[in-house]
């Protein structure tokens, strides 16, 4: 191969080489700004009386579940811890929205919801189902599984 040549294909090399590190730097940025305004996830846990796990979470499998779907709420998965003592007495969910508005006018529609009403005073007439709620809306990372 002649010096030219040489240099020639050692110059497209590196321009070639140079395009892959650039675009390496460049994408995690798009892949950041292009996840603005996606699904928002929210993480609930909710903490029973005693003894009221079970009604709690036979309400969720035989309505809220179905509601929250209708309601433009996505359910993502549904936990109990493995450790007493709140094994005995927590529900833990995550849920996904649209975006952190959808999912305020999403709660808000659930909540109005006849079906969900009459649903909840009948799980509560002896008691609520829970005496504590957290909620915490989170924004996936660039290298979670979820989006």
């Amino acid at each position: 191969m002649n010096a030219k040549r040489l240099v020639t294909v050692s110059v497209l090399g590196l321009v070639f080489a140079g395009g892959f590190v650039l675009g390496g730097l460049v994408k995690p940025w798009s892949v950041v700004n292009a996840q603005a305004g996606r699904r928002v996830y929210e993480l609930r846990t909710y903490t029973s009386p005693d003894g009221k796990l079970g009604d709690l979470q036979a309400r969720f499998r035989n309505h809220t579940v179905k509601l929250f779907e209708r309601h433009g709420i996505t359910s993502v998965g549904y936990f109990v811890p493995q450790d007493a003592p709140q094994s005995q007495n927590t529900l833990i969910y995550i849920l996904a929205h649209k975006d952190r508005e959808s999912a305020k006018q999403n709660w808000a529609a659930f909540q109005k919801d006849p079906e969900w009403q009459a649903v909840y005073k009948e799980s509560s007439k002896n008691g609520p189902l829970q005496t504590q709620v957290l909620s915490v809306f989170m924004d996936p990372l660039d290298f979670s599984q979820l989006k």
